[in-house]
């Protein structure tokens, strides 16, 4: 836990300049350790969970993955004029240790282990790991913020109640999300869903949790900013969580991940869609579903940290600006 009454002075990641990037820490973006520095503002935490996916499994092995993709990362993000690394202390808090062998279990000690990251104040981004823990993180904010406005990218809804009567999976965490209370109705949104389902009736129940949702069809006759316009209005100055499984991408941008859907979104529109989050309330993200044994060429961990280097961004300017 971050001792948050010392002064928070940013500590670079190893210099890329210096030590070639195939070299150095292993940690994300080669940063130094929760251990190593008195304080920070941001951490990048992994959950190596997998224990609910419903057909491929692997993403317990995504966040060693994501770690050694985002060693192609540079100090200086150019779109956004940002500095992620010297405008804020960074670390890399390691993982959470959780069970495989018993869901619930599992996933309380995801919340308490994410709620002590940021009891006093930090951020994370957590990278996973199944969907599943995104249910536990929205608690532990909730903690924090209460409820918040929860925008999520994926292929599928992840609101389903069950899977083979199992209520806690990677395709139900919104739907104990909405039964808690952890994010607001009317004020969050799915982002990319596409693909067949289970019944119509899918579309019409998640309806009734206050989504709002931009499927995946409707980037090929909107503009990306048309859409951005849409979610920040939907958001609006509530506090923002946001959660992007990988799926969310076309396979062609992200193929090793559990349940690949055709027809995604390029990791162009992505970029763009998150960097329009800048000036809003941004509380916490995940990115998840990283499954490495189906990438090639480390397309889709290089996607992922990329993401995660985009809210790093956010963080950032949000601390310039205060």
């Amino acid at each position: 836990m971050p001792d948050m009454t010392q002064q928070s002075e940013p500590v670079q990641p190893v210099d890329g300049t210096v030590v070639p990037r195939y070299a150095g820490f292993s940690t994300f973006a080669r940063l130094p350790r929760i251990g190593d520095v008195p304080t920070y503002d941001v951490a990048v935490v992994g959950i190596p969970f997998d224990s609910g996916v419903s057909y491929r499994p692997g993403a317990r092995f995504g966040p060693a993955h994501v770690r050694q993709c985002s060693r192609v990362l540079r100090p200086s993000h150019p779109q956004t004029a940002a500095m992620p690394f010297a405008t804020q202390p960074v670390v890399d808090a390691g993982d959470i240790a959780c069970t495989p062998f018993d869901i619930t279990k599992a996933m309380e000690q995801v919340e308490e282990q994410a709620y002590a990251l940021i009891a006093d104040g930090a951020r994370i981004i957590t990278i996973g790991g199944d969907h599943t823990i995104a249910y536990p993180l929205l608690r532990a904010h909730n903690r924090i913020h209460g409820p918040v406005a929860l925008v999520h990218f994926d292929a599928h809804l992840d609101t389903w109640d069950t899977y083979f009567d199992a209520p806690l999976t990677h395709g139900t965490p919104f739907r104990r999300a909405a039964e808690e209370g952890l994010f607001v109705s009317g004020h969050s949104a799915h982002v990319g869903i596409r693909g067949a389902l289970y019944s119509p009736d899918d579309l019409s129940s998640d309806a009734e949790l206050g989504f709002t949702v931009v499927h995946c069809r409707e980037f090929q006759t909107r503009t990306v900013a048309d859409v951005v316009a849409q979610l920040q209005q939907t958001i609006g100055d509530r506090p923002l969580y946001v959660s992007i499984d990988i799926d969310v991408l076309d396979p062609a941008h992200a193929p090793g991940t559990g349940t690949p859907e055709i027809g995604g979104l390029t990791s162009r529109e992505l970029l763009e869609v998150v960097r329009g989050f800048d000036g809003l309330n941004l509380v916490g993200a995940d990115i998840v579903e990283v499954a490495p044994a189906y990438d090639h060429a480390e397309l889709t961990g290089i996607a992922a940290a990329f993401l995660a280097y985009e809210f790093l961004a956010l963080f950032g300017r949000a601390r310039s600006r205060t």
